[in-house]
């Protein structure tokens, strides 16, 4: 029987402090069954969706195969998005605690490319980035991979999906054949396969499956017409009333235009994907976090590494195409001992996803009919939350305590009307409780933080 603390790893009595100060009292399904094969130096394949402890999996095997003496990429991680890479980055920080002079480098796009090549200039031994980047690095010469003893491809499923197919092989072209490889995917397609084959040495493959169970996520599905699935959508929140939502969609156009049509509906919504700037994608991202949106209409590249810690519902307007991406999907719900609901819309040809995912999951697709549900007419939905965005960050030297002080203090403000505060490099963004919202921009158009004058702005 495989043991489920980390103090039965070939790992360091120090290591394993710092995993316990942590946080990590006993490993999860993944790491247990991972851990033990990424210490042997073995590749790995492994099937684990986003929540399940991967990171842990790969990151504390990688750590043990650093040498801080020398000055050299040892460590390669490549992932779909930015959001996911510094999420990473973060993670491997705090488990790199117990190990002296650690150097992480983040390579992502969206971010000014000098200060990276200043960074990679003093030397690094772990690189986390996306392929994109990464491979604008190599193709100036500021990066060389000729000392990395372990790659990992985090969400290898979602990277193929956006196209990065060609750029992940370059990247993968130009590390030393002797490594060790880590592929963690949430999806096993046969691109994904035919991707192991290629660029893994006799790897061992371990799966932890995603299971919904009715007491933790109820499933519903509901026949629409194809020309009414709008409407369908509207009675699915006019019955059930989440506060807070995550809606599927196919393509970035569909959600662009579910966005609109709720927002028509005084259901405020944004839509996520990959046509957003950068800085529209943070912000986004930032007031569904915070509680200043209530419903996000997402593609599944564009959901991917989002780090989204209570969500009421997850609906899709349309069915995915493979089941195990349904599952993915409703997974997002239901999560830290909370309840959750996912809602399904299909149209009389989407009949066989149906099937499908019922086959998939062993048990029949409970279906109901539209007509049941009680709309209300008049059903409005706005985020309890607004967010104030400051044009100061991390290069002023501003913290969070820093601005939650002053918005206590010289504001006047009480801490509960004060919600979730996010730092970024030149830029901060604070959750205010709608009723305090004014109270907070007067503070500000005349109060100063850390000697300072900030400007402050409403996002809407």
């Amino acid at each position: 029987m495989t043991s489920d603390s980390f103090s039965s790893l070939p790992i360091s009595s120090a290591f394993v402090a710092n995993l316990d100060s942590l946080g990590y009292k006993k490993m999860t399904a993944i790491q247990a069954q991972g851990l033990p094969y990424v210490l042997q130096g073995k590749d790995l394949i492994a099937k684990a969706k986003t929540g399940s402890g991967k990171t842990a999996t790969f990151g504390i095997g990688l750590l043990q195969r650093i040498n801080p003496r020398f000055f050299g990429i040892q460590a390669l991680i490549l992932c779909p998005t930015r959001e996911l890479a510094d999420q990473v980055g973060k993670e491997l920080r705090k488990l790199a605690r117990s190990t002296p002079n650690i150097k992480l480098v983040l390579l992502c796009g969206g971010k000014p490319f000098a200060p990276q090549k200043s960074s990679l200039e003093h030397g690094a031994h772990i690189v986390v980035g996306t392929p994109g980047r990464i491979q604008d690095h190599l193709s100036r010469g500021t990066l060389t991979l000729a000392g990395v003893n372990t790659l990992v491809l985090d969400e290898a499923d979602r990277m193929l999906d956006m196209g990065f197919i060609d750029v992940i092989n370059e990247i993968i072209a130009q590390t030393p054949d002797k490594r060790q490889t880590l592929l963690f995917s949430a999806t096993y397609p046969s691109t994904i396969k035919k991707m192991c084959a290629a660029i893994l040495q006799d790897p061992v493959t371990v799966s932890v499956e995603a299971e919904h169970t009715e007491s933790v996520i109820e499933q519903i599905f509901y026949q629409a017409k194809a020309s009414r699935r709008n409407e369908a959508l509207l009675a699915l929140f006019e019955h059930y009333q989440p506060e807070t939502t995550l809606v599927f969609c196919h393509t970035k156009i569909q959600c662009d235009a579910v966005a609109r049509f709720l927002h028509d509906h005084q259901i405020e919504a944004l839509a996520i994907h990959g046509d957003l700037e950068q800085r529209e994608r943070d912000q986004v991202l930032v007031r569904f976090a915070n509680h200043s949106c209530s419903v996000l209409v997402a593609t599944d590249v564009a959901a991917r590494g989002l780090d989204i810690k209570s969500l009421q519902a997850v609906i899709n307007f349309e069915l995915p195409h493979d089941a195990d991406i349904y599952i993915h999907r409703i997974g997002r719900t239901g999560r830290a001992g909370e309840k959750g609901i996912a809602l399904s819309l299909f149209i009389e040809q989407e009949q066989p996803r149906v099937k499908a995912i019922a086959e998939f999951q062993g048990k029949a697709c409970l279906v109901k009919e539209l007509d049941a549900l009680n709309a209300s007419t008049g059903f409005t939905l706005q985020s309890p939350m607004v967010t104030i965005q400051l044009d100061a960050g991390r290069r002023n030297k501003i913290r969070p305590g820093d601005l939650l002080g002053a918005l206590t203090g010289d504001a006047g403000l009480s801490g509960l009307q004060i919600g979730k505060i996010d730092i970024f490099d030149i830029s901060s963004y604070v959750a205010i409780q709608r009723s305090a919202v004014n109270k907070a921009l007067g503070f500000f158009s005349n109060g100063k933080v850390k000697g300072r004058s900030v400007r402050a702005r409403k996002i809407v």
